[in-house]
């Protein structure tokens, strides 16, 4: 995990809610079509995974919000403790308005991760804007932290840990790992 500075903590301390986009994010992009036809095939993390699922055990509830719609999405969220998945959401930003009249929280309470142009809009309202490593170069001068992982290799991982970390929720979500 990167050092982040005094100020950063303060936004990172105040996150109650994660949104995530799914491709580029928690993949690594790459969309491969199967027959039958409106089938699609995504790889994911499993590191990223249990990241949600420690996020989940601390309290803090995650949202996924994709331009696409896939089956293997909602599949996936179900598994990762997601509360709740918009696809379809080609405006991120109306949708997101959504989210947090929804899950009554404050723009500044929540971090969103994404890695594309269509992103920017929700990124630049958010508390806590992030994108990974892979995203586009005009997305890494707008946000808060860039994660050292790529999209589909870790860095929700590496957001989940620095959340849970600096709320200091780390401890109490990975005691009976340490035994």
């Amino acid at each position: 995990m990167k050092e982040v500075s005094r100020e950063l903590k303060d936004k990172i301390k105040k996150i109650k809610l994660l949104v995530l986009d799914v491709d580029g994010v928690l993949t690594d992009g790459k969309i491969i079509y199967l027959s039958p036809p409106q089938s699609d095939s995504k790889a994911f993390d499993v590191k990223d995974g249990f990241g949600m699922t420690l996020l989940y055990r601390a309290g803090i509830r995650t949202v996924l919000l994709t331009a696409r719609a896939s089956r293997t999405i909602k599949r996936r969220a179900k598994d990762m403790h997601v509360a709740r998945v918009y696809q379809n959401a080609f405006d991120k930003l109306s949708v997101y308005e959504k989210i947090i009249n929804e899950f009554s929280v404050l723009s500044e309470e929540v971090c969103f991760v994404g890695d594309d142009l269509i992103d920017l809009p929700v990124l630049s309202r958010v508390g806590f804007s992030v994108c990974p490593a892979c995203a586009v170069n005009d997305l890494k001068s707008r946000v808060d932290y860039i994660t050292s992982r790529p999209g589909g290799f870790g860095a929700v991982r590496e957001i989940a840990d620095l959340i849970l970390k600096v709320q200091g929720k780390w401890a109490q979500v990975t005691a009976k790992y340490y035994g």
